[in-house]
């Protein structure tokens, strides 16, 4: 079994803390949670998580106007350049201060950021090798309190800077003869955007208290005049005023900063005009307007805003969840829209101004509203309290998650979305298991329920309760889906349920603690729990449910879980052991001490070291891999160790974050925070608005004066592996972490020699050798190449070359064709690999079904997947199809009775012109 995962995709978590940004093209949202960059594709409606992190929250993103690149800057004022083209990270860089907002230029030459009261412009990033890919340009000086937001101009000549002393700073880019500084006020709160026209100098300010001034400028971008240089302006300053030699050493060109980086020019702005220069009449500003914006009352503040200039469309959200959209300048109301209880943290537009993206911190929402057709394009919420449980669907394509919040969740593992929410439990859920269907999701909750739901209607139709009152921790259902078993923390009992009845069948009694763990043997009706009463206890599901076998632990039982072929038992106790059991036997076969491959860290309030809090650590969660030879061991700790089974040794640490913003991440406490008065981490700072996690009173609206903010714990509360073995799932604190096998990274030649090379594989394919070449390339074992080469082959010699293959290489192109056919176009082609594969070598594959298992499981799942996108296609198509028919038909009905209606008509006519000739006379009769 290969080791080589890697982090493939984080789910739970939408959205954060910090500002949303749009692709180049506007179809993607980018969008912060915690330390690390999720990006959305709208179009194709997938998600994906870049494999970059900082080391703390991300504040602030930065895109570049072509898209490439981005930079990501924590709550400390550490950046990070990415490449979001090769999602590798291109460069590091420290602030040293909070930055408040970071902003590319238009045309991608350089870039501003705000920290404190200072804004700092850098020449942006080129495409040539540089050893400081951040090279400071300016520093502009002005506001007198911390900046809070940037905007350019379209010809990327001035800037903005919005700040919380209610004050609006226009710098120039350049040296401008007739711009260097101005300063505009009329707000009574902090500015919350400052927006340029299109084309023009024009500006509009908002604020937080909801007002909106628009600011008119007397000159036009075009107007702007280059000044003179900084020393023949120096020179011309002494040729008319006389300075003292102290004042030129203060105003040198470079000078050298505090924190030790080369400064380039710093421009000071104060309250005064400039002086003109050459009788050259400096840029002037007038308040045109000001607007107020509709207030439901003071806890209604506007917390965000967004402009777009080519359809001067002004987008506000507010501290109530309401956001408004304005066409600006007249200021006419659009429409406006409650999108959320919680405050609105941030907006953006995309480049069409269609997509408007919302992002809501307090719940973890993240929504796309198309304001033309008044539609959700988009719309996601992760838990927004800790994942408690999770549990992979059989099939592998589906994840089902249990939060603190009390939700259901459901996710697709291709697309990385929640396509289901269940709501119906009023505390937390403990445990979420599928049925063996796949189509049931069973969990169980601290409000006494256990629910099952259906994920074809989306609907609560079960609802198992216990005679008593009792809170569920742990939850099993049988290989058949029939029984259903739940254990009570409070109790100490096991409930039995029918899932066709609903009717409670037995309470399993024996226990002398909370039920800690259950888990159904997958080959025998044998129930096993795990109990705190250091037993674990073997129910017969066939015997009246009595107790046939007790096993006696060192330490209290925290998990208990079998091996998929149902023969072996794993416990993890109290004391971090993890004990191995003969589930026929009840002889235990062997134990792994894992209590210091924890590394625990050690919490800011902790008054010992964490050496010693993690000798009381253990594991709480366990699982097996697919094939049963290694088992997956999780805990209160960022570690998830790896563990072979038959050595008994760790195999592996993974690091499930890195995230210092989360608490017990450090083994050793900071000791520059330690004061006279205790850490500085434990001083609550703010009201309100806090980085940590607030705790409020329920109701209340304006904000609890009493309201404290924590920092999360890193743990790892489940663990699962994926029933196709490519993958396993952990929830954290951060989400839940999907890690996958990577093949592209993985160099894994079989049976290779001097002779074995591409060269030599496509010569065999010339020759139409394709056993041979098949043969080859499998001997390499480059996806890209054996690709290739089963593409090359004709469709009516497939089921010869697969009669031709050697019995090592069945497996191997098996397991290929299912990992190919997720994602490929070709799907008649390779379901006939994998028909013709299966019909001919289908007696030896069952000799060895536990084996390959896994690979025949990837393989429904591929199947599975396109059988349902092709299955709504149809259908879609046939409904279709359907209208068109019945529409021909009522048109043939019409033409069939205007036809009928027209020869009546002329039957009419017919007989009206018969009783309009004369009648016969007698002589004629005669004659």
């Amino acid at each position: 079994m290969k080791f080589a995962y890697r982090f493939s995709n984080l789910l739970g978590a939408v959205y954060r803390h910090g500002n949303l940004n749009f692709s180049k093209d506007g179809n993607s949202v980018i969008s912060p949670v915690g330390n690390r960059l999720s990006v959305f594709d709208l179009k194709n409606n997938k998600s994906e998580t870049l494999p970059v992190s900082t080391t703390k929250n991300i504040t602030c993103v930065g895109l570049s106007p072509d898209g490439s690149l981005a930079i990501l800057v924590d709550e400390d004022g550490a950046a990070i350049l990415v490449s979001l083209v090769t999602r590798a990270v291109l460069h590091h860089y420290h602030f040293h201060k909070p930055v408040n907002s970071v902003r590319f230029s238009p045309d991608g030459r350089k870039f501003v950021i705000t920290k404190e009261n200072v804004a700092l412009m850098y020449y942006a990033p080129g495409k040539k090798r540089e050893f400081n890919a951040f090279q400071l340009d300016k520093s502009y000086y002005g506001p007198y309190d911390e900046t809070t937001c940037i905007d350019w101009t379209t010809d990327s000549k001035c800037f903005a800077v919005g700040s919380k002393d209610m004050s609006t700073w226009v710098f120039g880019a350049e040296r401008w003869a007739n711009l260097i500084y101005y300063s505009l006020g009329g707000h009574k709160d902090v500015v919350v955007g400052c927006f340029f026209e299109k084309d023009s100098l024009d500006l509009y300010t908002v604020s937080q208290d909801g007002t909106l001034c628009m600011w008119e400028s007397d000159t036009e971008p075009e107007e702007l005049k280059k000044g003179l240089r900084y020393k023949e302006r120096k020179q011309k300053e002494r040729q008319n005023t006389r300075v003292t030699e102290d004042q030129e050493e203060e105003e040198e060109v470079v000078e050298e900063g505090a924190d030790g980086e080369m400064r380039g020019e710093v421009i000071k702005g104060s309250a005064d005009v400039p002086q003109e220069e050459d009788g050259i009449k400096n840029v002037r500003y007038r308040q045109r307007s000001k607007q107020f914006f509709n207030k439901e009352g003071d806890f209604n503040k506007l917390t965000a805003a967004a402009f777009h200039k080519d359809t001067h469309i002004l987008v506000t959200g507010f501290a109530s969840g309401v956001f408004h959209l304005h066409e600006l300048p007249e200021f006419n109301l659009i429409h406006s829209l409650s999108i959320s209880d919680q405050r609105i943290a941030a907006i953006a537009m995309n480049c069409t101004g269609d997509w408007i993206g919302f992002g809501c911190s307090g719940l973890g929402q993240l929504l796309v509203w198309e304001w033309q057709s008044e539609s959700y394009v988009f719309k996601q919420q992760g838990h927004f309290n800790n994942m408690a449980a999770l549990a992979y669907s059989p099939d592998g394509q589906y994840v089902a998650t249990g939060g603190d919040d009390g939700k259901v969740k459901v996710w697709n593992t291709n697309s990385g979305l929640c396509f289901v929410t269940f709501t119906e439990h009023t505390s937390s859920v403990t445990n979420v298991t599928f049925t063996s269907s796949g189509f049931v999701v069973v969990s169980a909750s601290l409000d006494g329920t256990v629910r099952a739901f259906d994920l074809h209607r989306y609907r609560n139709f079960r609802t198992f309760t216990s005679p008593r009152p009792a809170q569920f921790s742990s939850l099993a259902v049988d290989g058949s889906g029939e029984l259903v078993c739940a254990g009570a923390q409070d109790s100490f009992e096991i409930f039995l349920w029918s899932m066709q009845t609903g009717r409670l069948l037995e309470v399993l009694s024996g226990h002398e603690g909370p039920v800690s763990s259950l888990s159904f043997c997958p080959s025998r009706a044998v129930l096993a729990s795990a109990s705190w009463d250091r037993t674990v206890r073997l129910w017969d599901m066939l015997d009246s449910w009595h107790a046939k076998e007790v096993l006696r632990l060192t330490s209290d039982g925290m998990a208990v879980a079998y091996r998929p072929d149902g023969q072996e038992l794993a416990v993890a106790t109290l004391d971090g052991e993890i004990s191995f059991w003969n589930s026929q036997t009840a002889a235990q076969m062997g134990s792994i001490t894992g209590r210091h491959d924890l590394q625990m860290g050690r919490k800011d309030a902790d008054k010992i070291t964490a050496k010693q809090s993690s000798k009381g650590k253990s594991f709480t969660s366990l699982c097996y891999s697919a094939d049963g030879e290694s088992i997956l061991a999780g805990g209160h700790s960022k570690f998830v160790c790896i563990y072979n089974i038959r050595e008994q040794v760790l195999l592996k640490k993974f690091e499930i974050s890195c995230n210092l913003s989360l608490d017990a991440m450090e083994e050793f406490l900071d000791r520059r925070k330690m004061t006279e008065f205790g850490s500085l981490s434990m001083v609550d700072e703010g009201a309100g608005d806090g980085d940590g996690v607030e705790v409020s009173l329920p109701g209340v609206r304006r904000g609890d004066m009493s309201s404290r903010h924590f920092k999360p714990e890193i743990r790892v509360s489940s663990l699962h592996f994926s029933p196709t073995g490519r993958s396993w799932a952990a929830t954290s604190t951060e989400g839940l972490m999907i890690y996958s096998l990577d093949a592209s990274l993985v160099f894994d030649p079989y049976d290779l020699d001097l002779d074995v090379t591409p060269a030599s594989v496509r010569r065999q394919l010339k020759k139409c050798e394709w056993s041979s070449a098949i043969l080859l390339a499998f001997r390499l074992n480059e996806s890209a190449l054996i690709r290739e080469v089963l593409e090359a082959l004709p469709h009516e010699q497939i089921p010869v070359v697969c009669s031709t293959l050697p019995d090592v290489y069945v497996e191997k192109l098996l397991a290929f064709v299912g990992a190919t056919l997720e994602n490929s176009r070709h799907l008649q082609f390779y379901l006939t690999w994998a028909q013709s594969l299966l019909t001919i070598h289908g007696q030896k594959l069952k000799n060895r079904s536990g084996a390959i298992l896994p690979t025949i499981q990837s393989l429904q799942k591929s199947i599975q997947r396109h059988h349902d996108d092709l299955s709504k296609l149809c259908d879609w198509n046939i409904y279709a199809l359907r209208y068109a028919v019945a529409l021909s038909n009522q048109r043939g009905l019409k033409r069939a009775a205007a036809d009928e209606l027209s020869e009546e008509e002329e039957g009419s006519e017919e007989e009206d012109d018969l009783m309009s000739e004369p009648l016969m006379t007698e002589s004629d009769l005669l004659s």
